[in-house]
């Protein structure tokens, strides 16, 4: 361990007397990058803080299990302290998780631990046999000594920011968020950290979001405007989260609602949580003869190539989804009618969760972490843009299980 440290200061520090006087020396704001390679054989750095050196390189060494107190390997974040991983992508011994979109919950994971709302949608994706534990917002769990919290995010039934405290230093993943307000989960608290690892799914300037009742209207008045052309009224929408969002906040007066089976099932878990939606049906149990052409009908992204669709006669589709703000989107995938809604952060409400937190440090993730992270560093916050397997809400919907 110790050749392997050389090797990775001389290669970021140098070997000259010089660097060799600072690997003796007291110094602050040295920044080290860890080489890892993924499942795909793909190298990248991660960065590694040091916040000083009292001793030469062994302590720095000393310092790294409290610096760098989450580091990134083939499985996903981890926390040696705690020996736990948070939204690992391989199953592993215990998994803290931020929310249970796909991208974030892999099944085979011996244990997990969520935030309370959250349980049941984890164990409606890991199955009913997974050892699942789950603690209240701000409940703290001591794991091997780290102090573990869930804080809520806001972005769907159960979101959480995890904070992880451990020998005086506070870190916060964030999973995904929103600032914006939705009926369906407890909105975002800010929570002060040392270091912040946020998302940054719409992380580019072009990405700002109007208010949410603006967009429901746009979907109240496009679903009358197709009845009165004799057309049902097909919407594309993330199964888990932005269904929901849509049911909560729509005029179910205009007509009958009916969904796909992957959206119907979380609403069952939505209502059993308290959460008010309207009243639904699932499609494939309408009668052969059923009158769609007032009905709005709610289906997953992946249903939009599938013969599911012939049921319905003569529709209109729609998708919501935060990639309808950028022009061409809607057209690319042959959708009548885009709606411009986001369960992900837009960026003015990313800069005001990182400033909310206080950080003195910030790791950007997933999304359009780049541009992010370069204007945080141009603005005066040490920030780094990390590579990790979040998919955030892609603009693709091949899968059904991807966010759009």
């Amino acid at each position: 361990m110790q050749a392997a440290f050389d090797a990775l200061f001389d290669a970021r520090v140098g070997s000259s007397p010089q660097a060799a006087r600072a690997r003796g020396a007291s110094c602050r704001g040295v920044i080290l990058f860890a080489l890892y390679t993924n499942s795909m054989g793909r190298v990248f750095s991660v960065p590694v803080h040091f916040a000083r050196m009292e001793s030469g390189r062994a302590g720095m060494l000393a310092q790294l299990a409290v610096d760098n107190l989450l580091q990134l390997n083939p499985n996903g974040l981890y926390c040696p302290a705690g020996d736990f991983y948070l939204d690992p992508w391989n199953p592993v011994e215990r998994a803290v998780i931020t929310h249970a979109h796909a991208d974030h919950l892999c099944a085979g994971s011996k244990s997990y631990l969520s935030a309370l709302p959250c349980e049941a949608l984890v164990r409606a994706r890991v199955g009913v046999e997974a050892a699942i534990e789950s603690l209240a917002y701000s409940e703290a769990r001591n794991i091997n000594g780290v102090r573990v919290s869930f804080h809520p995010a806001g972005h769907i039934l159960g979101s959480a920011q995890v904070r992880i405290e451990y020998q005086g230093q506070v870190w916060v993943v964030s999973g995904d968020y929103k600032l914006a307000p939705d009926p369906t989960c407890t909105g975002f608290e800010a929570v002060r950290c040392h270091t912040f690892i946020t998302e940054s799914t719409f992380g580019l300037p072009i990405f700002r979001w109007q208010e949410p009742g603006e967009t429901l209207a746009e979907i109240n008045a496009w679903w009358r405007g197709n009845q009165q052309t004799g057309k049902a009224s097909v919407l594309f929408a993330y199964p888990l989260g932005k269904a929901q969002r849509v049911l909560a906040g729509i005029d179910s007066s205009i007509g009958p609602i009916y969904t796909h089976g992957a959206v119907e099932k979380f609403n069952g878990i939505y209502r059993e949580s308290g959460v008010n939606l309207p009243a639904t049906q699932y499609a494939r149990s309408a009668p052969p003869k059923t009158d769609w052409m007032r009905a709005l009908i709610l289906a997953p992204p992946m249903a939009k190539t599938s013969p599911w669709l012939r049921r319905f006669g003569d529709f209109s589709t729609g998708m919501a989804s935060g990639w309808m703000r950028i022009r061409g989107t809607r057209r690319r995938r042959s959708i009548d009618r885009g709606f411009v809604l986001s369960d992900h952060a837009d960026w003015p409400a990313l800069l005001s969760a990182i400033r909310g937190s206080a950080a003195e440090r910030v790791w950007v993730t997933h999304g359009y972490r780049a541009p992010l992270a370069r204007w945080l560093v141009e603005n005066g916050v040490d920030a780094d843009a990390i590579e990790i397997r979040f998919a955030g809400e892609q603009e693709s919907d091949a899968a059904g299980e991807v966010e759009a």
